[in-house]
């Protein structure tokens, strides 16, 4: 535990992006998900599905959770099953 108080400050502000992070990051993984089983299984709501995926990858890009091109790819695959 440190001792400097601007250091005590950092592991907490550390602690809370972190947790923010996690929430953010464990969405976009789970919508991914429910998109790919659902274009797989031919579910009417599967676009539904996809949009919401597209848009969890995308805020996790722009928040630096994942590479800009990861979630690019992310997505073509997704759209290619899709189609």
């Amino acid at each position: 535990m440190p001792n400097i108080k601007g250091a005590i400050k950092r592991v907490k502000q550390s602690a809370a992006a972190n947790e923010q992070n996690s929430q953010i990051k464990a969405a976009m993984r789970t919508a991914v998900r429910k998109a790919d089983t659902a274009i797989v299984n031919k579910e009417e709501n599967a676009t539904d599905l996809l949009k919401d995926a597209v848009k969890k990858l995308d805020t996790a890009a722009r928040k630096g959770l994942i590479h800009k091109n990861t979630a690019a790819r992310q997505k073509a695959r997704l759209t290619k099953k899709a189609l």
